[in-house]
């Protein structure tokens, strides 16, 4: 039967029955609520995604595959610290072999050119020895009076410096009167006296480790005799003690690292010697004394580099300033700078195309570590070590890289042969396919 209600009655009806509908929709997801104990922060969404089927495996194989990391780095720095220590104690059996290679680099050019003039190999390492002993102990000769002539003056110098000192301190604004310095001076006095069996061990242990240096140069010497003597036999001889596969490495990493060494000594004798010229020359213009012995302390520092030229420029503007005064050691800090600016930026760049390669950062780094480690020695060997750890790394990734870099520029590698009575090393044409 049709619904004859108005309208108005039907709508209030059914909004009406909406709303007793809703009601009892909440209160039946109310009721579920409650009796399921859901939470209705639990029902909501979460950007994160949802757990691939793969997680758990990838990340158990990415932890396994960090640990092998782990421990195979843990192995390699347990390795280099034996190394360290097995170095540390035949140091006393390095030390000279590496200071005879270094002397080696120097007098082989004069050596190779007596042995091409059909010098007999003995003769030509003897004769090349005697005549760099001889200039050694020529400059020694030479440097040695004035050092002694001109030490009174340096010290005179220095008397008068601290009676400067002394009357600038007795005026405004310090006001430090005469007793107050002399008191200042006797505590110094007791102190040196009080810690005097400290200073005698001191000069004990000085003197020990010279008589150690002057042996291992002593030792150096004798080993670069044969070194001279024998020098075109060591790579073959090395070569010799690997196999057919790895002796072209070899001789082919022994002659890098050899042409590093020979270019480094090479590379700092002639910035030493050009620093040495024009910073004596100023000194002498200047009237500073002992310029012969602060240009040779000159030219020997550049042997250590970056350190040496400022501890050498240092000594330099302390004679000028006790002996001349602030003005000219003003004048002797302005030369050494613009002699190492251009140095630094016209020399090396120069230079170091030929040369190490190594960043400025590393070389002061080397020269910290080694100076920490083994001293004077330390600091003067330790740019060419780590120039020679530059060449095996740049080798060794060549090799990964496959670029062939046993492979001479002319095509040719060393080949070792030869029988049980003996073997040579030969250049032979060389597959330089990538890879092999």
């Amino acid at each position: 039967m049709p619904d004859e209600r108005p309208a108005d009655a039907a709508a209030e009806t059914d909004e009406g029955h909406g709303q007793d509908t809703g009601a009892r929709r909440a209160d039946i997801s109310a009721s579920t609520d409650t009796s399921t104990g859901t939470d209705e922060h639990e029902m909501a969404t979460t950007r994160a995604p949802a757990p691939g089927p793969e997680r758990a495996r990838r990340l158990q194989a990415a932890t396994r595959r960090v640990a092998v990391l782990s421990a195979e780095l843990i192995l390699i720095v347990i390795a280099l610290i034996i190394v360290g220590r097995l170095i540390g104690e035949l140091w006393v059996v390095l030390l000279p072999v590496v200071l005879g290679l270094l002397f080696t680099t120097v007098l082989w050019p004069l050596v190779r050119f007596l042995r091409h003039h059909s010098w007999p190999p003995a003769l030509a390492s003897l004769v090349v020895l005697l005549l760099f002993l001889g200039a050694f102990g020529g400059i020694i000769a030479v440097i040695a009076p004035q050092v002694v002539g001109q030490v009174e003056e340096v010290a005179d110098g220095v008397t008068q410096g601290l009676e400067q000192v002394q009357d600038y301190l007795a005026g405004p604004p310090f006001n430090i009167d005469d007793q107050q310095v002399g008191n200042a001076v006797d505590s110094i006095i007791n102190s040196v006296q009080s810690n005097a069996q400290n200073i005698a061990g001191y000069a004990v242990t000085t003197a020990t480790t010279i008589g150690g240096l002057l042996i291992n140069v002593l030792l150096a010497l004798v080993l670069t005799f044969f070194f001279l003597k024998d020098g075109p036999k060591w790579v073959p001889w090395l070569a010799a003690q690997t196999g057919p596969q790895a002796a072209p490495h070899v001789a082919a990493l022994s002659l890098k690292t050899w042409r590093t060494l020979s270019e480094f000594i090479r590379q700092q004798a002639i910035v030493g010697f050009v620093d040495a010229f024009f910073i004596g020359v100023g000194l002498l213009v200047l009237g500073v004394p002992l310029v012969l012995p602060l240009a040779v302390l000159t030219f020997f520092g550049a042997f250590i580099p970056i350190i040496g030229a400022f501890t050498a420029g240092g000594f330099a503007v302390l004679i000028a300033l006790v002996d001349s005064g602030l003005t000219t050691a003003l004048i002797v800090l302005g030369l050494i700078i613009v002699v190492q600016q251009i140095e630094g930026n016209v020399l090396q760049p120069i230079l170091q195309g030929r040369g190490l390669n190594l960043h400025a950062a590393v070389v002061i780094l080397a020269v910290t570590a080694g100076a920490s480690l083994a001293g004077i020695i330390g600091a003067f060997l330790a740019v060419p070590v780590a120039a020679l750890i530059a060449v095996a790394y740049r080798y060794g990734r060549d090799v990964l890289d496959g670029n062939n870099p046993e492979v001479a520029d002319d095509g040719t590698r060393g080949q070792l042969t030869g029988d049980a009575t003996g073997s040579q090393l030969v250049r032979e044409p060389a597959d330089t396919t990538p890879g092999t």
